[in-house]
């Protein structure tokens, strides 16, 4: 299975490194809105499963419509757009659930996980559009990418060679507490090679500080997503990228990260 994750890897890491660094910022919110409505996508694939009757695609698709806005008012630095945005979708379930109750009384339930869906994802990939519009962006995006990426493969590794102790095994049985450790190490080690190549005046004591904290916060984004699948029952969001699962399994550690990298990036980080 390891063969295919890397091959994976490996074919997507040209046109991601081009993405990031090289395409002007209106694709790079393009393609992010994009990868965002596949998440939700996964994301609704997973949650609305089990309902009977089945939830009306009307649910989804406004869903994923407020999210590509959400994205838009991202990129257009425009919050009374976001909360436009936010209170429309959050309009639009509440008035699809009436109709549903009619039939059944999970209606509430359905539109909790329809507008938790576009926060929980929409809301935080938007952030990534945020921090490569800030100075220094790109390069800062690829930094959160690499760190992350590095981090989620050394607690895979270091887990599958050495884990012995189970980190959160109601969560995710085949995570450890050595896996997690890994991670976090190789957070650190990669976070300085990246530095001492690219940041060369960044104080070291941010580098340490960004890499523990986006790293752990990927790791608990990564938990997160596998509470969704352990309550429905299903390994992976999809099977869209050979090796990794879904895109959703695939960002879930950004979806947390992200966040945390603009914030210390613009208001804590020296």
């Amino acid at each position: 299975m390891h063969w295919k994750r890397w091959i994976t890897a490996l074919i997507l890491i040209p046109p991601l490194v081009w993405l990031i660094l090289q395409a002007g910022s209106v694709i790079f919110a393009v393609i992010i809105g994009l990868a965002g409505t596949l998440c939700l996508w996964e994301y609704y694939r997973i949650t609305f499963q089990g309902h009977e009757p089945g939830v009306h695609l009307g649910f989804h698709a406004w869903g994923y419509g407020c999210g590509v806005l959400v994205i838009a008012a991202a990129h257009s630095n425009n919050t009374m757009a976001l909360m436009l945005a936010l209170a429309l979708n959050l309009t639009g379930a509440a008035v699809m659930s009436i109709f549903r109750f009619r039939s059944s009384a999970d209606a509430p339930l359905v539109a909790v996980k329809q507008v938790f869906g576009v926060l929980y994802i929409s809301v935080f990939i938007s952030f990534l559009v945020l921090l490569r519009n800030t100075a220094d962006g790109p390069l800062w995006v690829l930094f959160l990418f690499w760190v992350i990426a590095w981090g989620d493969t050394g607690a895979l590794y270091v887990g599958t060679l050495w884990g012995r102790h189970k980190l959160c095994p109601s969560v995710s049985p085949k995570k450890t507490v050595e896996g997690a450790a890994g991670g976090l190490a190789a957070n650190l080690v990669f976070a300085w090679l990246f530095k001492l190549l690219f940041f060369h005046s960044m104080a070291g004591v941010t580098c340490t500080l960004f890499a523990l904290i986006v790293g752990v916060l990927g790791q608990l984004g990564d938990l997160f997503e596998s509470e969704f699948k352990r309550a429905a029952g299903v390994k992976d969001s999809s099977n869209l990228l050979p090796g990794h699962g879904g895109f959703l399994d695939r960002l879930d550690a950004l979806l947390l990260a992200a966040p945390a990298a603009f914030f210390l990036k613009e208001f804590v980080l020296p």
